[in-house]
């Protein structure tokens, strides 16, 4: 079992706002891309952030989109399509949208309308 399965998600999330406000996003859309792979509302996210919810339990309870299969590419050396264990893969679909969040890409490719 990894260790990020075990970190909770309101910990690595504030890295995720620098990173996307550093590149001139807001936490609004990264909010929005997350909220689009879970399925999970605005009050949903707040909830398990302020409960400190694993990934491990985060994704347990995600409703991921219907379109999570379009998400390709690669994140931190592996193509995320190629990835073998379920919970590492939508991990990784996460990282990918916040790296193309963080890219400037348009909000629409983002969420693969």
């Amino acid at each position: 079992m990894s260790r990020i399965f075990t970190v909770s998600v309101a910990s690595v999330y504030p890295h995720y706002v620098n990173k996307v406000e550093r590149k001139g996003r807001s936490k609004a859309e990264l909010d929005q891309v997350i909220q689009w792979l879970t399925g999970f509302d605005e009050a949903a996210l707040d909830r398990h952030l302020e409960a400190e919810t694993t990934f491990e339990d985060f994704f347990a309870q995600a409703h991921l989109n219907a379109k999570v299969d379009q998400i390709k590419g690669v994140v931190c050396g592996v193509r995320v399509e190629e990835i073998d264990d379920p919970l590492m893969q939508k991990i990784r679909y996460l990282d990918k949208l916040v790296d193309e969040l963080a890219r400037g890409k348009a909000m629409d490719k983002v969420l693969r309308a």
